[in-house]
This record gives C-alpha cells, sequence and structure tokens, in this order.
C-alpha cells in the first residue's frame, strides 16, 4: 500500500495492473480488501488504483463531520497527485455513493461508470434516523453491533460472511459514525443519472438483503443504453460472490 496526503489527511492506495484507469471504492464499512478476489481478474486490462476511504483501513481517521462530496474530493486528490485526468470509477454500496458524487461534482473526470450493489435515491427519513441511531450506538458501545446486523446481510455464505466480518472488525469507531452520518445527509442522485453522456455499468445481486435488486433496476431505466447484470443467487458482494462476472462487466469500461 501507498500512502499520500489529500485534504491534509493520509490517504492509502494500491496501485496495480496496465491499461486505462479504473478506481475501486469500496462500501461501508469495508476497505480495499474487498476488491482482492476481483482486482486480479482486472489487472491485465486497467491500471487499478483501489483506495481505502477516510478513515477505513490504513487511511487516516477524520474526527469531524464530513459528506459524500468530500470523500469524492479525496479521490480527485489522489488522481491528481498520480498524475490521472480521467478516469473509469466503481463504486460498492457506499462507494457507489461516492462514485456518484464523483461523477456530480467532476463530470469531466469521468470515462465510466459501475455502480455495484448501490442506488440513486437518498435515505428516506426513517433510514436516515436509523443511521444515525446506529451512529450514536457505535459512539457509545462501539461496532459490534453494527457488525452482527451486517454479516449475515452481506451474504448467506458462510466463508464469505467470515471474510468481511473480519474486514469489519479492523475498522474504527469513528469511520463507522462518519460514513454513516454523511449516508444518512447524502444527496438524491437520480437527476444526476440522466446526464451520464459516458458508459455505465449497473451490477446487482437478486438476493441483495441490504440493497433491494428493484433499486439497481431503477438506475437501469434511468440510463438509456446503460449495461445491467443481474445476478442470480448472489447476496450484497458480487465481487466476492461471482469475481469472474463481476470482473467481465467492468471490463466493458475499459
Amino acid at each position: 500500500m501507498e500512502k499520500i496526503k489529500v485534504n491534509d489527511i493520509n490517504l492509502t492506495y494500491d496501485r496495480r495492473g496496465k491499461g486505462s484507469p479504473l478506481v475501486l471504492l469500496h462500501g461501508f464499512p469495508l476497505d480495499h480488501h474487498l476488491w482482492d478476489e476481483v482486482a486480479p481478474l482486472l489487472e491485465d486490462t486497467f491500471d487499478l488504483i483501489i483506495p481505502d476511504l477516510r478513515g477505513f483501513g490504513e487511511s487516516e481517521t477524520i474526527d469531524t463531520t464530513y459528506v459524500m462530496e468530500d470523500y469524492a474530493s479525496d479521490i480527485a486528490g489522489l488522481l491528481d497527485q498520480l498524475g490521472i485526468q480521467k478516469t473509469a470509477i466503481a463504486g460498492h454500496s457506499m462507494g457507489g455513493y461516492v462514485a456518484l458524487a464523483f461523477a456530480g461534482r467532476y463530470p469531466e473526470r469521468v470515462s465510466g461508470l459501475a455502480l455495484i450493489s448501490s442506488q440513486a435515491p437518498a435515505d428516506s427519513p426513517e433510514r436516515k434516523e436509523g443511521r444515525y441511531k446506529s451512529a450514536e450506538d457505535v459512539a457509545e458501545h462501539g461496532i459490534n453491533s453494527v457488525v452482527e446486523m451486517m454479516t449475515p446481510k452481506f451474504t448467506v455464505e458462510p466463508h464469505l460472511q467470515a471474510q468481511t466480518r473480519e474486514i469489519m472488525e479492523k475498522q474504527s469507531s469513528a469511520a463507522y459514525i462518519g460514513a454513516l452520518k454523511a449516508m444518512a445527509e447524502r444527496a438524491d442522485s437520480t437527476p444526476l443519472l440522466s446526464t451520464f453522456d459516458f458508459p455505465v455499468v449497473i451490477i446487482h445481486g437478486d438476493a441483495d438483503a441490504l440493497i433491494p435488486v428493484d433499486r439497481g433496476r431503477e438506475v437501469r431505466d434511468a440510463i438509456p443504453g446503460s449495461l445491467y447484470i443481474e445476478l442470480e443467487g448472489v447476496g450484497h458482494v458480487p465481487m466476492l460472490e461471482a469475481a469472474k462476472e463481476t470482473a467481465d462487466a467492468l471490463k466493458r469500461l475499459a
């Protein structure tokens, strides 16, 4: 892992492969290891940039309030320092929210977009309230309750549950709290979808227990010409449950 100073924080990232650039953004509450199965399948096609989002993995924890656009600004700063002006960007779950924020703020820098197990709408009032309650619980009692809740919802496969749980347990409480609040306050990206003039890939499992597959279908319907891959029997982590199918779909961004 490399480390670089961006927006006054130390951001870590892995860079591997050759070809056109592709940024891979992990979901909540994970880190760059989410892509360990997919990255080797993409190395011959892409110059992969795989960061730990602020607070997660080995990136510096920020104990202040921030929003999705701040995560996006971190990625823009990272690309600036790597000398990359334009890139494809793929985001899983919360990483998809960051990818959408990046596309909204820096459309001229996007050559293609992939949303994996993600969605465009903002949180409902009830969901927003739930995220703030989770953040309060983490602040008072630590991350265990969120880990326990999310582990079985990522996938039904026990060995992959253990794999994602191990990643979740390594993250700091501050990362959880910051991300939960940022997700709660994110804007509705639905109006943005019709403005995209670059290739879009949508990947969603029909057994996703965290973000229903209907949300993926909504994005598909809002972007004529997008490539929509629906994976039968796959849950919230297609890059672990169906690595080859996920990689093959992402190669359409090359």
